[in-house]
């Protein structure tokens, strides 16, 4: 909507305010009905709404954000895409998406669920309609479980019933409470409705470092055998990540009746990441910051991490968490 447009209905709205004494009670009601109308269209120009003005998805900007900000990742990269533009271009889906997000730390995860979020909310991760969870500041006291469980479902039916485009990110997986996340169980399900609200267009995604020793094990493995990391496919880590998930004492998904039933869509593997991935992640960030992308210098923050294994140095320990503060250091 342009500005123009905007101050005609402004106009409107203030011209009808002030004409509604001069006509009779039909006319007045129908004057009145015309500016509540023009109100809410105001309002939600102004404000976030759950319509196509704020929620709109764009899978064009999510295929080259993956492409220019997600370094080592092709598995991870194909899966987001192909299911999050699946999900969002069908007007009547089945059951709700539901991704669960595993690898080491640094290896974009979290961000990926950023990229997401964006190509979905006009807003992002800022958005009203978009919900982070974290074990140790939402669900912190075992003693609590029963508590948390039955908050948890009103919060996620409250919030679908508000935007049926909610997204749910559960972060830290593995140091929730085993159990928990069952207790949302019937929202991921392939009901129309559940008490008159249908959950079907919401996005759930679960973050977590379970997982994490099948995947560099893979990643080792190929890189011993001479072969290139692009050749690791989803098949070779999917159904270990998930057996390896749903056994992990540590992890939220831990005998999950959501593996149990096949409600989680897909495994989502993040690959440990090399040097190399390690200077693109740096030459991307000073790009971000409107700076002359160095690679001399990205280099030098890249060189500055722990790899291991220790004699090899292959991969990176912590990825790339830490490299703004490491560029800042060399900036």
């Amino acid at each position: 909507m342009k500005v123009a447009h905007l101050y005609l209905l402004l106009h409107s709205f203030l011209t009808a305010c002030v004409l509604v004494n001069a006509f009779d009670p039909i006319t007045t009601t129908v004057v009145v009905g015309v500016g509540a109308t023009l109100g809410r269209t105001i309002w939600n120009y102004f404000h976030e709404s759950c319509d196509p003005k704020w929620i709109a998805f764009n899978s064009t900007g999510l295929k080259a954000d993956l492409e220019s900000k997600l370094f080592g990742q092709h598995i991870a990269s194909r899966i987001i895409l192909n299911s999050v533009n699946g999900f969002m271009s069908n007007d009547n889906p089945k059951k709700p998406l539901v991704l669960s997000l595993h690898g080491w730390t640094g290896t974009g995860k979290n961000f990926v669920s950023q990229l997401i979020a964006e190509s979905i909310y006009k807003e992002g991760m800022d958005s009203s309609f978009v919900h982070v969870f974290t074990s140790e500041l939402h669900f912190p006291h075992s003693s609590q479980l029963e508590t948390y469980k039955s908050q948890l479902q009103q919060w996620i039916k409250g919030n679908v019933t508000n935007c049926a485009r909610s997204m749910f990110i559960f972060d830290e997986m593995d140091k929730m409470h085993p159990g928990l996340i069952d207790s949302i169980k019937p929202y991921l399900e392939y009901y129309e409705k559940l008490d008159g609200v249908c959950y079907r267009k919401s996005i759930f995604i679960f973050l977590s470092n379970a997982g994490g020793e099948s995947i560099i094990q893979t990643a080792l493995d190929f890189w011993k055998e001479g072969r290139n990391r692009e050749e690791i496919k989803l098949k070779d880590l999917e159904t270990l990540l998930s057996v390896s998930v749903f056994n992990n004492k540590n992890s939220g998904l831990r005998h999950s009746s959501l593996i149990d039933k096949n409600l989680v869509d897909f495994f989502v593997p993040f690959l440990p990441l090399e040097y190399q991935h390690v200077v693109q992640c740096v030459m991307a960030e000073m790009k971000a910051r409107g700076l002359e992308p160095d690679k001399n210098v990205a280099d030098q923050v890249a060189r500055d991490l722990v790899y291991f294994p220790k004699s090899e140095r292959v991969f990176s320990v912590k990825g790339c968490k830490t490299i703004e503060s490491k560029l800042d250091y060399y900036m």
